[in-house]
């Protein structure tokens, strides 16, 4: 696909592997990396210094219009800024983690960062670009050349985000995901794959394996591309 730029959407939940894998493929392909979770991160990290309640249309509005946001798309040294202060490890906090749903369950919120994927997407210089996170396969790129739901059962998935600190971890974790998912769901689609997405199930692979999976997929989708044209 010489002169075009490949688009690979990866959509899944929390604990598939997504970011990880995403990354590492980026890195294995000299892609550039989009992480959009982190722009919903960084939008609840604004919403939150700014005591904006993410219920209130105006207050919504405001937040918006005011989110002055830009993210490197390399996959080796990712950063992200809010206007001049770089929130890279804020956006992980706790804090942040416990209400980004409130802010990018709103309809406002999600209309604004999706036109910055695309603008993000649209301005990628590399050969390619993995864009990792919700609705990316239907919403954000449903045009993208490869288009994938990376997925995996409950069970690994609370596995390893528990690190494998026992069976009573994984549980509390598994509960976690579970409500997480329940909520996230609300207002996308991400637990099942749309027609013309592939799914890679990751459950009983190990990262290496994932990325290897991901990497053939990838290749093969190219190539039958590369073949219609």
């Amino acid at each position: 696909m010489t002169g075009q730029t490949v688009v690979v959407a990866i959509d899944g939940p929390a604990g598939s592997g997504k970011s990880s894998v995403s990354r590492a493929i980026a890195r294995r392909r000299s892609y550039g990396y989009l992480d959009t979770g982190a722009a919903y991160r960084a939008m609840a990290w604004l919403g939150i210094s700014r005591g904006i309640n993410p219920d209130d249309p105006d207050q919504v509005e405001s937040l918006c219009a005011s989110f002055s946001y830009r993210q490197e798309t390399d996959p080796e040294h990712f950063r992200a800024w809010v206007a001049q202060t770089d929130v890279t490890a804020a956006i992980r906090t706790p804090e942040v983690s416990g209400r980004v749903s409130a802010y990018s369950a709103v309809p406002r919120v999600r209309a604004e960062l999706i036109a910055r994927f695309r603008a993000l997407i649209a301005a990628e210089t590399r050969d390619g670009i993995v864009v990792e996170g919700r609705d990316i396969t239907t919403v954000v790129a449903p045009d993208a050349t490869v288009r994938v739901l990376l997925t995996a059962s409950p069970e690994a998935r609370a596995r390893r985000r528990a690190g494998q600190r026992g069976d009573a971890e994984v549980a509390r974790v598994a509960a976690a995901l579970a409500a997480r998912d329940a909520k996230d769901s609300s207002v996308t689609s991400f637990l099942t794959a749309a027609p013309g997405v592939t799914v890679l199930d990751t459950s009983d692979l190990n990262f290496e394996q994932s990325v290897t999976a991901l990497d053939a997929l990838i290749e093969q989708t190219i190539r039958s591309t590369e073949e219609i044209a």
